[in-house]
């Protein structure tokens, strides 16, 4: 459960239990809670090697999911990149502040340090600097999104954490059911059936969207686009995989839409998958199925190996 002693909002309908940690005893060599930026005691990173193999291996960075408000690199968010393993990949799983904390763009800018840190100490861990994939998983799903699309825009680096030498851009993205565009959440839930119980509205003042940006929503319109992946789609954006559950009551499967169309329109068909997921509701069982994982793992050896 959220710790009720911890700073912030407290408990909220986006995130009512967290997941419990994953068991990684079985993983060899791991090397767990390594500072990549010195601002706030959650910067850190855990790194998890194949057992076998000297590399350089591919990098999946695993990023977590809790309505910007909870959550750690550490629970079972992190297992289905785990399976990777077993396919020769890294797995790298990132904290970054929450908005409890610090308000956007603190934890776009926290992702991208964790980005630089893994290049500038790569050869340390027998990691490939140049195959990078981001996933994660709602919130998760946003940064990843915001790693592939926001590649060198300054004020969403913040170069005094570390390693300014080194650019924080990545080679493929998986998105699972993460937000875009902030505004148009309760609209889209209504038109798909789904409209959230006055207390759940996005549109309100402690959503995690108005809590991570620090205002209402409605009322910050600019402070919602710059916080909007879609906004920085540029020719040169990685490969992405979006996967989102018709379902999802939480966040609306138009927001993947929208953002696929968006990629599609300037990178090409061919650089963007978007699975939409029958029946599948917001962190839906079927994601983290092997079915499903070894699409993605299919994905990622198209674009990393």
């Amino acid at each position: 459960m959220i710790d009720q002693n911890k700073p912030g909002p407290g408990p909220h309908y986006a995130i009512q239990d967290e997941p419990p940690a994953a068991n990684t005893e079985h993983i060899k060599r791991k090397f767990l809670d390594i500072p990549y930026a010195n601002l706030s005691p959650v910067q850190k990173l855990d790194i998890y090697l194949p057992d076998e193999g000297d590399g350089p291996f591919p990098v999946i960075v695993s990023i977590h999911g809790g309505a910007f408000m909870g959550c750690d690199k550490a629970d079972l968010q992190v297992m289905p990149m785990l399976d990777g393993l077993k396919r020769g990949y890294a797995v790298v799983a990132v904290n970054y502040r929450l908005s409890w904390e610090a308000k956007f763009p603190a934890l776009v800018q926290d992702v991208k340090a964790a980005i630089r840190w893994i290049r500038a100490n790569a050869p340390s861990y027998n990691l490939d600097p140049e195959k990078i994939a981001a996933w994660g998983g709602s919130a998760g799903g946003y940064l990843s999104s915001m790693l592939g699309t926001s590649a060198g825009i300054p004020e969403l680096e913040d170069l005094s954490m570390g390693n300014p030498d080194h650019p924080s851009h990545v080679q493929a993205v998986v998105s699972w059911f993460g937000p875009s565009n902030f505004l148009k959440m309760d609209g889209q839930l209504i038109e798909s059936g789904l409209a959230p119980d006055d207390d759940q509205r996005h549109n309100k003042e402690n959503s995690p969207e108005s809590l991570l940006l620090g205002a209402k929503i409605t009322e910050i319109p600019d402070r919602v686009k710059a916080a909007d992946p879609q906004t920085y789609i540029r020719p040169g954006a990685p490969p992405f995989l979006i996967q989102h559950g018709r379902k999802d009551p939480v966040v609306p499967v138009q927001q993947s839409i929208e953002l696929a169309g968006k990629l599609k329109t300037v990178l090409g068909e061919d650089m963007v998958t978007l699975d939409l997921i029958e029946g599948a509701q917001h962190a839906d069982p079927f994601f983290e199925s092997q079915e499903n994982v070894e699409r993605v793992m299919g994905f990622l050896d198209k674009h990393l190996k």
